[in-house]
């Protein structure tokens, strides 16, 4: 297919050459002919098994001819949905080819974000299982992390949430063999949690998507496609207990040390804080492994018994795991994972946005071991595959899968200083379908989907890097929506990111380190000012302190905010260290809550009360930057 300046000609060859991709299953184009006998080809579990790599270079070739026939199939599916022929209306959509259809869509439906779909939501969840959003029944709901908003959101789940999580999962690892090649049979150290399932007023089963996906086949599926098989039976997946899953997580992988290939979950945050936990946990977990005994800690019975059940005395295992972790722990746990699983090519996790803090922890715990940055997606929507694994987290890129949904982009334009807006630091222009988007310019990502989102804004704020045959290949930004402002000041997640990360540089002067931090506008007090709320492990001097602070002060850069510190119409910046644990606190706070440890992000900003009170009670120091006196 022709292309100009990396977007496609979606004309350049006729609609037919297509029309396979509208009558797919897993929205995988069938072969063209049949395979050889001896072919790589075979089917498992009735799926064809065929080159997923060969797909994946056709679709997004062709990108922009599959969107407008995504878009097309999504229609037809749901079409008579009480909130598409809200927009809709009778119009004859099998008399309109895709790009008139896709021309009329974007101009009749409007952009939506969750609240104006959340009625519609609702009443599924109260049980109307009349054609709201899709014309086949809704039966389960998917629950946000809650960690962003505040709030924990209703999500429509089907069965094709599962089926693309698998083929993400499987295009994912055909990439990465590519460059770390695995051993066939291997295992995988997965810190993987589900949290509990419940039912809605109306029936419907409800929980986390990946506590949905861990309980399907797909998950079966995923290890046999990919050929490698997790070191924790079901029962620890689903035990309930972030605390005792871990210790059978660590267990386990250290039973099968020389078996795992690579290690992962799916935040970044959950590897680190279980090497945070095995600092303290390793001479119990030793201890077990010698005798094959299980800890008292362990209180689930079904998860005592699956354990017992692969557990068996093993003396040499346990002397060479105190040995090397005796040694460890006078480095500081520096390099433990190939350490102690010397035959692992990588770690492997989302790394991106909020994530990013703990790649410097990460790191620590990894050693020389390459760190490849998972795949792009939320709870709506996969978006993207990373296509580069070699490439360092902070540079990775994921190249958009042109099948999962129809996307659109509204393009953001960074506002001049004397601009104002209550909203954010972005001025939009209207959307437009992934075949027109632009190297270089920044976007937010809008879903039109087959689970009945339909031009669906996610908030996330993205550029496009480049492109990957005809898609564009996505670099994330940050959270659109605008986490700490007083008056006129707008500073987003990626903003105070920087300023903590310029202000924790200085703590390198000392053998202490950055555990974690969140922050707050109080607009409370008069002059308002920014909290900053950091947990810190080891000694610092208050003076260390003070210059951290006023450090971060002077490193805002949006010019509201310079202003107004100039003007003292916002007050000193506030750093506030609080205990040892503080997190952790807020992470069970979230936890009782219903969110699940595989979905949990720490708010980077909080209005949240409760979680404000935590922080107030567990604050031990306070500093206030000199940066404008």
């Amino acid at each position: 297919m022709m292309t100009i300046r990396g977007r496609q000609e979606k004309h350049s060859r006729p609609f037919s050459a297509f029309i396979s991709y509208q009558s797919l299953p897993l929205m995988e184009p069938k072969l063209e002919r049949e395979p050889a006998a001896n072919s790589r080809y075979n089917s498992v579990n009735g799926f064809e098994d065929y080159d997923i790599n060969r797909w994946f270079e056709d679709v997004a070739e062709n990108a922009a001819c599959v969107q407008t026939l995504t878009l097309r199939r999504i229609i037809q599916q749901n079409f008579g949905s009480e909130y598409l022929n809200k927009w809709l209306g009778d119009i004859e959509i099998q008399d309109l080819d895709p790009d008139a259809l896709e021309s009329l869509y974007t101009s009749l439906v409007p952009l939506a974000c969750h609240s104006d779909l959340e009625p519609y939501i609702q009443r599924i969840a109260d049980g109307d299982s009349s054609p709201i959003l899709t014309q086949q029944p809704i039966t389960t709901l998917s629950l946000s992390s809650g960690t962003t908003e505040g709030r924990q959101k209703y999500v429509p789940f089907t069965r094709h949430s599962s089926q693309t999580t698998l083929q993400i999962f499987r295009l994912a690892a055909a990439h990465r063999s590519r460059i770390y090649p695995i051993r066939e049979g291997g295992r995988i150290l997965e810190f993987i949690y589900s949290s509990k399932q419940f039912q809605t007023k109306g029936g419907l089963t409800t929980g986390t998507a990946t506590t949905h996906y861990y309980a399907s086949e797909e998950f079966k599926i995923k290890q046999k496609k990919t050929k490698s098989f997790t070191c924790s039976p079901k029962e620890i997946i689903s035990g309930g207990d972030y605390k005792q899953s871990t210790y059978c997580h660590l267990l386990l992988g250290l039973v099968y040390s020389d078996q795992v290939e690579f290690i992962t979950s799916t935040f970044a945050y959950s590897i680190v804080q279980a090497f945070i936990s095995f600092e303290e946990l390793w001479k119990d977990i030793s201890k077990d492994i010698k005798k094959g005994t299980l800890s008292s800690r362990i209180t689930i019975e079904s998860m005592r018994k699956a354990v017992l059940d692969i557990l068996s005395p093993n003396p040499p295992l346990a002397s060479i795991i105190e040995e090397k972790c005796t040694e460890l722990e006078k480095s500081n746990w520096f390099s433990v994972i190939p350490t102690l699983w010397p035959n692992a090519k990588y770690v492997y996790s989302i790394m991106t946005g909020s994530m990013q803090p703990y790649l410097k922890k990460l790191r620590h715990y990894s050693g020389e071991l390459p760190l490849v940055s998972a795949d792009y997606g939320s709870t709506e929507s996969w978006v993207g595959v990373n296509v580069d694994p070699s490439d360092p987290p902070e540079n990775v890129t994921f190249a958009v899968v042109p099948t999962f949904s129809y996307f659109e982009f509204i393009p953001l334009y960074r506002q001049n200083q004397d601009y104002t807006s209550i909203i954010d630091d972005f001025i939009e222009d209207d959307p437009v379908p992934l075949s027109q988007v632009k190297a270089g310019q920044e976007y937010e990502v809008v879903l039109t989907t087959y689970t009945g989102l339909y031009r669906y804004r996610l908030g996330d704020v993205v550029e496009v890097a480049g492109f990957y045959k005809g898609t564009p290949k996505l670099n994330f930004i940050c959270r659109r929506k605008l986490i700490l402002t007083v008056n006129i000041d707008k500073n987003t997640e990626k903003d105070l990111q920087l300023v903590v990360e310029r202000g924790s540089k200085l703590l390198n002067q000392t053998r202490a380190e950055l555990v974690d931090f969140t922050s707050h506008a109080d607009v409370v007090s008069q002059p308002g000012h920014y909290i900053i709320y950091w947990e810190i492990k080891g000694e610092v001097e208050e003076q260390v302190l003070c210059e951290c602070c006023r450090e971060m002060d002077a490193s805002f850069v949006d010019h509201g905010y310079v202003v107004s510190r100039r003007m003292n119409t916002i007050g000193p910046l506030e750093l506030c260290i609080v205990e040892s644990g503080t997190f952790r606190k807020i992470l069970d706070y979230f936890l009782e809550n219903g969110a699940a440890l595989s979905q949990f992000k720490t708010p980077r900003c909080t209005s949240n009360q409760a979680l404000l009170r935590i922080l107030k009670v567990c604050t031990i120091k306070r500093f206030h930057a000199t940066a404008y006196v």
